[in-house]
C-alpha cells in the first residue's frame, strides 16, 4: 500500500529519524523524503511566528520532492504551526501530539502522566488539550480494560506535570546523548516528574528517544516512556486509505507513473539545512549506520 505514496517527514534536526525508523520498521517498502532543519535548530526557544514561517517553507519543499502525505515529526511545529497552516495545504498532515496523548492514556496505570518537551511545546499546552481530547473520545487505559492490577480505575487521568527541557536538543544534536553531562541533565529534568508520581512519561520531542537509556536508568522499568512515533504509523495507514479512496472517487489526482519511477521501495532521501556530516554522524547512532554522507543533500530554505 505504501509503495504508491511518498511520505514527507520534517523535524528541526535529527530527532525526526526516530519517526523514520518506526515507519520503516512497520512499512519496510515506504518511500520517505526527510528534511532536518539543522541550521535553525533547536526550535524550542523560537517564537511561534518563526516556527510557522519555517513550517511554511518546509512543507512546499517536501511536496516538490513528491510527497503526498506529510508527517510533522517536530512536536514544537505540530503544537504551534500546524493549527495555523494545515488549511493552506491540500494533503494529509500528521503530527505527534494527539498520537502521543492517546498512547499515554492507554499506558498509564495510576492516571498520572508526565511530559518532557521543549519550552515552546510546554507553553502551548497542546499535550494537555490532547489528553483531554482523547479522554472525551473514550480512550481508556489498557490495564483498566483488562482488569489488571494497578489499574487507574475510577482515579482521574491527567497530565499532572510538564517539564521543559531546553538543553536536551543541543546535547543530542552535538552527539552527546550518551555522555555524563547528558545523564546529569536528564536527572535534573526528571526530578519534578518523579516527585509528581507519574507512571507514564510522554517524550514530547522526537529527539528525546535518543535519551531512552539515560531516562530509563533513572526512573526504572516500571515507568513507561511513550514515543508518539509508534502511534504515528497507525495514523499513516489511515491516511493512505483516505488518499486511495479519494483517488478512486476522482476527487484527488493519482500519483503519476513518472513520480513513482523516481523512487525505490524502502528508499529515504535526506535533506538538511546545516552540516550534512554532523547529521550523518549523530543520526547513525539511531539508524544503525544506514545513512551515507553521499545520500544527504544540503538545502538552505532560508536562502530562497
Amino acid at each position: 500500500m505504501a509503495k504508491h505514496h511518498v511520505i514527507g517527514v520534517f523535524d528541526s534536526g535529527v530527532g525526526g529519524l526516530t519517526v523514520v525508523k518506526q515507519i520503516l520498521a512497520s512499512i519496510p517498502d515506504a518511500r520517505i523524503v526527510y528534511f532536518g532543519d539543522t541550521a535553525r535548530a533547536p526550535y524550542g526557544s523560537r517564537s511561534k511566528e518563526e516556527i510557522i514561517a519555517f513550517s511554511s517553507q518546509i512543507i512546499p519543499f517536501l511536496i516538490s520532492q513528491g510527497a503526498d502525505i506529510i508527517v510533522a515529526a517536530c512536536n514544537t511545529s505540530s503544537a504551534n504551526a500546524l493549527p495555523v497552516i494545515k488549511k493552506d495545504f491540500d494533503l494529509p498532515i500528521i503530527g505527534p501530539i494527539e498520537s502521543g496523548a492517546c498512547l499515554a492514556v492507554k499506558m498509564t496505570r495510576n492516571g498520572k502522566i508526565g511530559l518532557l518537551a521543549t519550552e515552546r511545546t510546554v507553553a502551548s499546552e497542546a499535550f494537555h488539550l490532547a489528553v483531554t481530547k482523547v479522554l472525551t473520545k473514550g480512550v481508556r487505559p489498557l490495564a483498566e480494560k483488562s482488569g489488571a492490577s494497578g489499574q487507574s480505575g475510577e482515579k482521574p487521568i491527567s497530565l499532572v506535570k510538564s517539564q521543559a527541557c531546553p538543553l536536551f536538543v543541543p546535547l543530542i544534536e552535538a552527539g552527546l546523548a550518551d555522555s555524563d553531562q547528558a545523564r546529569n541533565i536528564v536527572g535534573m529534568y526528571l526530578a519534578p516528574l518523579t516527585e509528581a508520581g507519574v507512571d507514564t512519561i510522554i517524550l514530547g520531542c522526537t529527539h528525546y528517544p535518543f535519551l531512552n537509556s539515560a531516562i530509563t536508568d533513572l526512573v526504572g522499568e516500571k515507568v513507561v516512556l511513550v514515543d508518539p512515533a509508534v502511534e504515528i504509523v497507525s495514523e499513516l495507514r489511515k491516511a493512505f486509505k483516505e488518499i486511495e479512496k479519494a483517488e478512486k472517487e476522482g476527487s484527488r489526482r493519482q500519483n503519476s507513473r513518472e513520480k513513482e519511477d523516481q523512487w525505490k521501495q524502502g528508499q529515504v532521501k535526506y535533506f538538511v539545512s546545516g552540516d550534512p556530516g554532523l547529521f550523518v554522524s549523530v543520526g547513525n547512532t539511531l539508524m544503525d549506520g544506514s545513512i551515507r554522507l553521499r545520500d544527504v543533500r544540503l538545502k538552505d530554505l532560508a536562502a530562497e
